[in-house]
């Protein structure tokens, strides 16, 4: 979709809502490992919350109770 990372980061900035709030974008410089397991009691303590648009991307973990 996008063919930069700088590219991707001018779209996010003019992100804004009706009401006239806006958005702050900072690209992180680190490399992440993936396939990382969380803590094996992280997903009895958790509930995992994904959103309706993106999933895959967007998703919460909200405490259990």
């Amino acid at each position: 979709v996008f063919h930069t990372v700088d590219i991707a980061k001018q779209f996010m900035e003019k992100a804004k809502t009706s009401t006239g709030l806006k958005v702050t974008v900072d690209i992180l410089a680190g490399t992440y490992e993936t396939g990382k397991k969380c803590a094996s009691d992280f997903l009895e303590n958790m509930r995992i919350v994904f959103d309706d648009f993106l999933p895959r991307w967007n998703y919460r973990a909200l405490p259990k109770g």
